[in-house]
């Protein structure tokens, strides 16, 4: 069930628009856009991680499409040259929504039935969205009743909304990916350094969710990440993760995105185990580093010899994102027993991701502290001089390109 709504009543040639990433986004109201976009005018565009999304490189016309990311289906659109990337570190995209130069003019939310009191929850997303409610011209709700009700999500009166459309379709989902022996591999090194105890930061894709997975054994393990997935409520519900060793949110899982599948937006309906907020809170560089042993796990296209990191692109496709990598691995070299990871395979292929130089980006620059961590090793740069990381790199390096890293060696130091 869905209704017609006339978003030219709404939503003016020139305007940025703005909803919730992944599972978040209010597809009926984004269908609309799409299918209106050509009689509006103009319109800016400003998207997050793709789930079942409606834009697409069939459906995005005359859209101005901007994005943090290039994964899922924004890798297509950005190779048609239909989406231009936004290069930032996430922590900065509530301040460019609200006042900076992306000033999101209208703000579309997906959101749960009203309460007894008249409130709807955002539920799936609070991220860095949803500060531009409050400043936003225009806000537009999808009220569906397969959101959650979620701890700490936002409550938005029916004021708040210039207009609604229902829905009863079910939300985006984006499963577990899967993940092979050598990702497995890579995940015990990096459990490895988790303590007991720890706060865990983890990102999206195989690495991170194999990371969790190799976990199990672990106790008193907390979260406090820009997201939270399936894989995740494994361990709280086997009280691996309890949140009770945290230095903030004491017993809570805190994230700003929930990311998977039906069981888990079920599972955190009303469930005061998980606290909903926003990138202002999840991302702050003080929140991280006042966090007891927070053990950031990050993964990554390719690594450098030196340390440097590219997230974003290969092989000349932008795939990644800055993201909010470098502000976790900031937050965990801060944090007390924290521990800044960078997690990735050896090779993607038969291409070593372990590189003399990037062929993309410097997504993460060298002088952040981090621990590269790969199925054959970790190497720990903190406190190593270039030479010194140069020979643990090529440690961790799968075996067969190691004889080709070493004679690059000398003529990386030479340039740096």
């Amino acid at each position: 069930m869905t209704e017609h709504l006339d978003l030219a009543q709404h939503v003016r040639p020139g305007d940025t628009v703005v909803w919730g990433q992944a599972c978040a986004e209010p597809r009926a109201l984004t269908r609309l856009l799409v299918d209106q976009a050509d009689t509006i005018g103009a319109l800016r565009c400003f998207v997050g991680i793709p789930a079942d999304s409606n834009l697409s490189a069939q459906t995005v016309g005359g859209l101005d499409v901007v994005s943090y990311c290039g994964s899922g289906t924004n890798a297509r659109l950005h190779a048609d040259g239909r989406l231009r990337i936004l290069p930032v570190n996430y922590s900065t995209l509530p301040a460019l929504l609200c006042g900076g130069a992306l000033r999101a003019d209208v703000v579309l939310v997906q959101v749960s039935p009203a309460d007894t009191d008249g409130f709807h929850r955002l539920g799936v997303a609070d991220d860095y969205f949803a500060d531009a409610i409050d400043t936003a011209r225009v806000v537009l709700a999808e009220i569906n009743p397969n959101v959650p009700v979620t701890n700490g999500s936002r409550r938005l009166a029916r004021e708040s909304f210039a207009a609604v459309v229902h829905s009863d379709a079910p939300l985006a989902e984006m499963p577990t990916p899967a993940f092979d022996d050598r990702s497995r591999a890579v995940a015990r090194n990096v459990a490895g350094l988790v303590e007991d105890g720890a706060t865990l930061q983890f990102g999206i894709g195989a690495i991170p969710e194999a990371v969790l997975a190799a976990l199990g054994d672990h106790r008193d393990l907390g979260i406090h990440s820009g997201l939270i997935n399936d894989t995740a409520i494994d361990l709280i519900e086997r009280g691996v993760v309890n949140g009770s060793r945290k230095s903030r949110d004491q017993g809570l899982a805190v994230t700003g995105l929930l990311v998977g599948t039906a069981r888990l937006f079920g599972w955190v309906d009303r469930n005061p185990a998980v606290r909903l907020t926003g990138t202002r809170y999840t991302h702050d560089a003080d929140v991280l580093a006042s966090s007891y042993r927070l053990a950031a796990i990050n993964s990554a296209i390719e690594v450098d010899l030196t340390g440097q990191v590219n997230a974003e692109a290969i092989g000349g496709r932008y795939v990644g994102a800055v993201g909010g990598a470098g502000d976790f691995l900031r937050g965990a070299a801060r944090s007390p027993g924290g521990v800044p990871i960078v997690a990735l395979p050896s090779v993607a292929r038969d291409s070593s991701r372990i590189v003399a130089r990037l062929g993309g980006p410097v997504s993460t620059p060298r002088s952040e502290q981090l621990v590269v961590v790969t199925e054959y090793g970790v190497a720990d740069l903190r406190g190593l001089t270039l030479p010194e990381r140069v020979e643990a790199m090529i440690a961790i390096a799968h075996p067969d390109h190691r004889r080709a890293l070493d004679d690059a060696a000398a003529s990386v130091l030479e340039s740096v």
